[in-house]
């Protein structure tokens, strides 16, 4: 049985870890590189760093801050943020990530994810869903919608169909996220983890409103889920990642063990 992952997430705007409530209000909570060593050093399972101000301001990823975190961690780094063409993603692969999430500009140019997977294999595709609940319309059925450009968009499509249609693509990997319950420690949306995993073959990460260990067991046994990921729980240290796995390894799903000395 595949061991379930725990993933911590480092937000980076101005080059600085920052986390906030529903993608604003940031407020500093470190150094990129700094950060992902010490989360290395706790267990993590692997790494995701999102350049969250690149897609608002056009620009590309910050090839520099990447190149520095992955020789500080090493366990597989997912980069995404600025990520506009086959050639971006190669320079951030050259970078030192693993994979590379797509989220604004797939969205824009869904034929992107195809032509990234073809270049480089689905396996270091990630496309990243930013999802907020809306009423029901007739371009959004599930009610649940995709936005863009770091949660301030709204691009007026079905998140459900959309990931359908990402893993269709050659998406190899989708990283789930509620915008409602993104920084609101109200527990991850299982409701549209479930809705989502139902309909894709590829391993989904759920994300967006940690708040105690057990809402990573949540995630996995009610949203069908196989990683968890989260972000300021883990930078305040208000749950360790040796605590989420405790108590996933406590409800019976597989996890990778922290050895003790590696929290020394």
């Amino acid at each position: 049985m595949l061991r379930r992952r725990v993933i911590p997430c480092l937000d980076v705007a101005d080059g600085r870890v920052v986390k906030g409530t529903r993608f604003v209000d940031l407020v500093d909570a470190g150094d990129p590189p700094e950060l992902a060593e010490r989360y290395a050093r706790e267990g993590a399972d692997e790494l995701v760093f999102l350049d969250i101000s690149a897609a608002p301001e056009g620009r590309g990823t910050l090839l520099d801050i990447v190149e520095r975190t992955a020789r500080r961690a090493f366990v597989p780094l997912t980069v995404g943020g600025g990520v506009r063409s086959v050639d971006d993603m190669r320079d951030v692969l050259r970078a030192g990530a693993d994979k590379v999430a797509l989220n604004t500009r797939a969205v824009a140019d869904p034929a992107l994810i195809a032509s990234c997977a073809a270049r480089f294999g689905s396996q270091a595709v990630v496309v990243a869903i930013d999802a907020r609940r809306v009423p029901v319309a007739d371009a959004v059925p599930s009610e649940f919608e995709v936005v863009v450009k770091g949660g301030r968009e709204p691009a007026g499509i079905d998140a459900i169909a959309w990931a359908a249609r990402a893993v269709e693509l050659g998406a190899g990997e989708l990283l789930v996220t509620s915008i409602d319950r993104d920084g609101t420690k109200t527990g991850f949306d299982t409701t549209l983890l479930a809705a989502i995993t139902a309909c894709v073959n590829v391993p989904v990460i759920a994300s967006g409103g940690a708040s105690i260990a057990a809402d990573f067991v949540t995630a996995i046994r009610d949203g069908g889920a196989d990683a968890v990921l989260a972000a300021g729980v883990f930078h305040r240290r208000e749950v360790t990642i040796a605590e989420a796995k405790a108590a996933m390894a406590a409800a019976g799903l597989p996890v990778r063990a922290v050895q003790p000395a590696v929290l020394a």
